[in-house]
């Protein structure tokens, strides 16, 4: 009896040990909020005696330090992490084969895809040759460190760095670059528990079958960060602010275009600290909303508000201009951005020359070219009504009493009229 309640009590110890499996998702290119968004849930995961922590890829890549700073959290997370590529149709390319091949477990959904890993320059450069190797070195050395970390294979983590190989779940397995292939996270659940894992504290035995799941979403503050990194984003802030600051600049004291505009400027530097911005792009559009803004106050007959169009869609097309399109201003947003802020400048070069065109129809401008009646004769000087006022007037022909005449000229408070021929 006592022998049974003796196993029974180690049974149930055993059971309470597991923690639950801790879940994330990482979509679309690794940023500075997805390195912050990953580690800040191995810290909890950690701090709440998680069993592990799944994390499920799905990128094309990213920026290097931010990959950087996930890779140097897993090697030395104190959590079992597995990197499921997942779902199907998900890839784990360019930045996203260093997390993969970091993690303690590495898995793979069918219809899944890695590789692809080979450095490029962000930001519109071009590498030189021998930049270009010593990239590639540094990456090939970094990748294959991880590699032999987590006893995987280097040589195809070497070649999909200088070759920029990719492969499918099968062929990945059969190379030895991750651990399971799994349909589902319950699926990879049962496959890896009882598997040991190296953590820098010493080995772990996994207890994942029937675990439970505990979603980690997002922030609201993370969020932002992740919507902020993205690049149409962050050029639709640009824009909009400088709209609001030409509004509020065109119009003082309106206020409300000044403060939103603000706001967007603010949000979108904060945004362009966190992308590969190519500077010259930056100048570029500031030159063509300069050129649109001088041709409402130059007369240019369009020539300026061409150059402000050419320069506005180069400097858009440069802005963030990447080897990958996962970093670049699409295509629509930049003809949207474009075609709409050509169209209401033309508009208001359209109505200034307009403007400018049209007889004035008050003040003293105002009176030239009316017509009245002389209410006295004119000889040379008289009283005439116009616009149902009596003026004083003077003519350089004869006018009689009740004849038409028209203004010609406005000096001081006296018109000068002439009569009009029937």
């Amino acid at each position: 009896m006592i022998g049974t309640l003796a196993i029974l009590t180690i049974l149930s110890v055993g059971i309470s040990s597991a923690g639950p499996v801790y879940e994330l998702r990482l979509e679309g290119a690794i940023s500075p909020a997805s390195a912050h968004f990953l580690i800040e849930s191995l810290e909890r995961a950690e701090r709440e005696g998680a069993e592990c922590l799944v994390v499920e890829l799905d990128t094309p890549g990213g920026l290097m330090e931010s990959m950087r700073s996930m890779v140097k959290a897993l090697l030395n997370s104190e959590v079992p992490v597995v990197a499921f590529v997942y779902p199907k149709g998900s890839r784990a390319a360019s930045a996203g084969v260093f997390v993969t091949l970091a993690a303690h477990i590495a898995a793979m959904a069918p219809g899944t895809n890695i590789g692809a890993a080979h450095p490029v320059m962000l930001g519109g450069e071009r590498m030189g040759k021998e930049m270009s190797e010593k990239v590639t070195n540094d990456a090939v050395a970094y990748i294959k460190a991880i590699a032999e970390r987590r006893g995987r294979n280097q040589k195809w983590a070497e070649d999909a760095v200088r070759k920029s190989i990719s492969s499918t779940p099968e062929e990945a397995l059969k190379a030895g670059v991750i651990d399971v292939i799994a349909e589902d996270l319950e699926e990879l659940l049962e496959k890896i528990d009882g598997r040991k894992v190296k953590l820098p504290s010493g080995e772990k035995v996994l207890h994942t079958k029937g675990a439970k799941i505990v979603e980690i979403r997002m922030s609201f503050r993370d969020k932002i960060l992740q919507t902020l990194s993205n690049p149409n984003i962050a050029y639709i802030l640009l824009i909009l602010g400088f709209y609001g600051l030409i509004f509020e600049l065109s119009n003082p004291g309106a206020i409300l275009p000044g403060v939103i505009g603000g706001i967007c400027i603010i949000l979108a530097f904060y945004a362009l600290q966190m992308l590969p911005v190519n500077y010259a792009g930056l100048l570029l559009i500031l030159l063509g909303l300069g050129l649109l803004i001088a041709d409402i106050k130059v007369p240019s007959y369009g020539l300026l508000t061409v150059g402000g169009i050419v320069s506005m869609t180069l400097g858009s097309i440069m802005l963030f201009r990447t080897p990958g399109s996962f970093l670049s201003v699409s295509w629509p947003v930049i003809l949207a951005a474009v075609i709409t802020t050509a169209a209401f400048f033309i508009f208001a070069i359209g109505m200034a020359i307009k403007a400018r065109l049209t007889k004035p129809v008050s003040g003293k401008e105002g009176l030239v070219g009316e017509r009245g009646v002389a209410r006295t004769p004119l000889e040379p000087s008289g009283m005439v009504l116009v616009h149902g006022e009596l003026w004083q007037a003077k003519s350089d022909e004869p006018v009689g009493e009740g004849e038409e005449v028209e203004v010609v000229a406005v000096e001081g408070l006296k018109l000068k009229v002439k009569k009009v021929d029937r």
